[in-house]
């Protein structure tokens, strides 16, 4: 008996990758879903369609839809109006802060709350107000403030 492959198979595949989407949100199973979906329509129109076919067109839909999602993606990102939220280190560009610790050799320790991070900058003593200026990974640069 032949492998046989009928639209509604396509179609269940689509409406549960498209429940996976919805479950866990990753915008990958969306449009591999919708790739499906695509997939089940052409071979309702065209039933005689051979299944080694079907999964080429499958193939080819779900991967030009998520090059298409990554290109639209990285054109338009999603606006938020809480663009810090989870990028502490960023939160804290801008601020004064007082050494508690001095800087030697270019490096040295701050306290910013209940967290202490490490800062690069000129060398300066203890009692010096520094401001943050830039983060690069979990290391903050600091120029003496006046």
């Amino acid at each position: 008996m032949p492998f046989i492959l009928d639209h509604w198979h396509w179609y269940i595949l689509g409406v549960a990758l498209i429940t996976i989407e919805i479950l866990v949100p990753t915008f990958f199973a969306l449009w591999i879903g919708i790739s499906a979906l695509l997939t089940g329509t052409i071979l309702y129109f065209v039933p005689s369609l051979a299944w080694e076919y079907q999964i080429i067109i499958f193939a080819i839909l779900s991967v030009v839809s998520v090059v298409l999602w990554i290109q639209y993606y990285v054109k338009n990102p999603i606006a938020t109006d809480e663009p810090l939220l989870n990028r502490r280190g960023e939160q804290y560009i801008g601020r004064t802060i007082t050494l508690k610790t001095p800087i030697e050799d270019g490096h040295g320790k701050i306290s910013i709350d209940d967290s202490t991070w490490k800062v690069r900058g000129p060398d300066c003593p203890v009692g010096t107000k520094v401001k943050l200026i830039a983060l690069s990974n979990v290391i903050f640069d600091v120029q003496i403030v006046d």
